[in-house]
């Protein structure tokens, strides 16, 4: 195990930088993310801690020892890709002992350690096996075993699980997690999917355009995000976001008048802003509710989706170019067209300036109203 330090990274290939200034402090035997859209430097990130990809400036270190310079070999790490890539006139015993095999080591000596890490895994019967005759969630774990019998320092995960149908994911995402408690090995892992990252992740490091966004737990995130960026690409469905002008700034929040005149409030430090500014409200789908009274704004049903555990309703509203999405009971009902009021409790809303920055919230909750938060009996 090992602690990962970056400071102050930096990628260019030829005139062109992916990586800006990286500072990041990874724990020993911590599970960090990396997650951003198709761009944003993550995957480059991943492969200049692996060192597949040359670091153009600043310091990397894993356990303490700079490793700039060391080849991959030498950084006390293994990677597990996207693609399996399993050599295929290999069994799956001789694919998980390959390195081992290639560091001079007897088959004697790595053949007990390969059947315990097949074991873990529950591939046991199948090292005998070629590739060809698995299952794509199978090779995915040869894959890992594969990584797991070098005992690295560090885990790195490009984008593992991106090959493999929904079922698979959450699977594997279960078995992944599993071993991460029961190696308790650092681990990095980029994805592009927002749910490995808030399922698996001791903390998310959201990426975009080769710097970071915001650094926390999934909680953190989800519940207070840094910026507009952040709130809007953590949730399924996304943040909903109304544009309007700071009307009203009390200790208890603020007032945002929306562009049809409606007024909401949403319990911010406003403080630091000016009456008239441009801003926008910030609010998750689990927190809106159809309502008449209270604190709440027009909109115009477009479609329903009908989830079993619950509908999303997709709305017209004003201040918003995107449909305004409300997740409700599984039961609600709504014709294309009806006009409605959309509520939501103040300490639930977000507010971003014009620049994307969140401010402050005063008394954030963290569960839907609906339910008390639950825990299982100790």
């Amino acid at each position: 195990m090992a602690a990962v330090s970056l400071q102050g990274i930096e990628k260019d290939f030829g005139s062109t930088r992916t990586l800006f200034g990286i500072d990041l402090e990874i724990a020993d035997g911590e599970f960090v993310v990396f997650v951003g859209p198709s761009g944003c430097g993550k995957s480059t990130l991943l492969r200049s801690i692996a060192g597949l990809e040359e670091i153009t400036g600043g310091e990397l270190k894993i356990d303490g020892v700079r490793v700039n310079e060391l080849p991959p070999v030498k950084r006390g790490i293994s990677m597990v890709f996207q693609s399996y890539a399993l050599y295929p006139h290999m069994s799956v015993f001789e694919n998980m002992a390959f390195g081992l095999k290639l560091a001079g080591q007897r088959k004697a000596d790595y053949t007990q350690q390969v059947e315990q890490v097949a074991k873990v895994l529950q591939i046991e019967h199948l090292l005998a096996r070629k590739p060809k005759e698995l299952s794509g969630g199978q090779r995915q774990r040869v894959a890992i075993g594969r990584a797991i019998v070098q005992r690295p320092k560090v885990f790195l995960f490009d984008e593992p699980l991106s090959n493999l149908d929904a079922a698979l994911r959450v699977q594997m995402r279960i078995e992944i997690a599993r071993l991460h408690r029961e190696l308790k090995t650092t681990m990095i892992y980029v994805t592009h999917d927002q749910v490995e990252a808030m399922t698996l992740a001791d903390r998310i490091v959201v990426l975009r355009a080769g710097r970071i966004e915001q650094v926390g737990t999934p909680t953190e995130l989800y519940y207070e995000p840094a910026n507009r960026f952040v709130a809007g690409f953590l949730g399924s469905p996304s943040m909903n976001f109304l544009t309007g002008t700071l009307t009203g700034v009390d200790p208890q929040g603020a007032t945002v008048t929306l562009a049809d005149q409606q007024r909401v409030r949403v319990s911010v430090d406003a403080g630091s802003a000016r009456i008239g500014d441009e801003v926008t409200v910030g609010i998750r789908p689990e927190h809106l509710s159809l309502g008449v009274d209270g604190n709440a704004f027009n909109g115009k049903t477009i479609a329903i989706e009908h989830l079993g555990d619950s509908s999303v309703l997709y709305f017209d509203a004003p201040g918003s170019s995107e449909p305004v999405s409300a997740r409700l009971p599984p039961l609600a009902q709504a014709e294309p067209g009806q006009a409605c009021r959309l509520a939501f409790d103040p300490a639930n809303g977000h507010l971003f300036t014009a620049d994307g920055i969140a401010l402050r919230r005063l008394h954030p909750k963290v569960q839907n109203n609906t339910k008390p938060a639950e825990a299982c009996p100790q």
